[in-house]
């Protein structure tokens, strides 16, 4: 994906960056938790599922060792970002129910399709996100869905994440959906906010656009 391309997200590690702290209450003894989540565990073992997820997805795909190597290299904090990213997600399903948005597979499938259109097929794609994004191949339909339904929670907002103000509604139903659901994060793995998210995670839905919406891919 080397060219410059329309797209459709909507936020930006700009907009993360002055975004309101989604607090969490850590600390809290969860044996064999790495968060709890509305009072659901995400497991360690769940953790370390996805991680393997995408270091053997990485291993298949990268047949050069000093090339694998290195690309283990900037991606030596994946477990921590892999866990704040799980948990992102669930804060924003909980925003978007609030705010009665949902994600149909139809939808999921038409922006797949036109990704797989810009990137030159469904292969290239997945390597696309996997190399940017650290998502496996398996979990790409999920990421997209979450691409979505971000957008869909702008727009029932009515926040135009181009102003201050549409930034400052949008991150204030996720500041409310992360109070609700209680974050509780394993200290391991750092302490739950958004601009922690901004500094470490690398969530597509995170990441940086223009304002009409054209980016430069690498």
């Amino acid at each position: 994906m080397h060219r410059r391309r329309r797209t459709a997200f909507v936020l930006s590690a700009a907009i993360v960056a002055a975004a309101p702290l989604l607090t969490a209450c850590g600390g809290e003894a969860h044996p064999g938790a790495a968060a709890v989540v509305g009072g659901q565990r995400i497991t360690v073992a769940q953790l370390e599922s996805r991680v393997n997820e995408v270091r053997s997805a990485q291993r298949a795909a990268i047949k050069d060792e000093t090339q694998y190597e290195q690309a283990i290299a900037k991606t030596g904090s994946l477990t921590r970002d892999t866990l704040h990213t799980m948990v992102l997600d669930q804060v924003l399903d909980q925003a978007a129910k609030d705010a009665g948005v949902s994600v149909t597979r139809a939808d999921t499938q038409q922006m797949r399709a036109e990704l797989e259109r810009q990137a030159g097929g469904a292969k290239a794609l997945e390597t696309a996100w996997l190399q940017q994004y650290g998502v496996a191949p398996r979990r790409l339909d999920d990421n997209l869905r979450t691409e979505i339904e971000a957008r869909k929670l702008a727009a029932a907002l009515g926040a135009d994440m181009n102003t201050t103000d549409g930034k400052a509604a949008f991150w204030k139903a996720m500041s409310d959906a992360s109070k609700k659901l209680n974050v509780d994060l394993n200290p391991r793995y750092g302490a739950w906010d958004v601009q922690k998210s901004n500094v470490d995670v690398k969530t597509p839905w995170l990441r940086e656009v223009t304002p009409n919406g054209t980016q430069q891919t690498a």
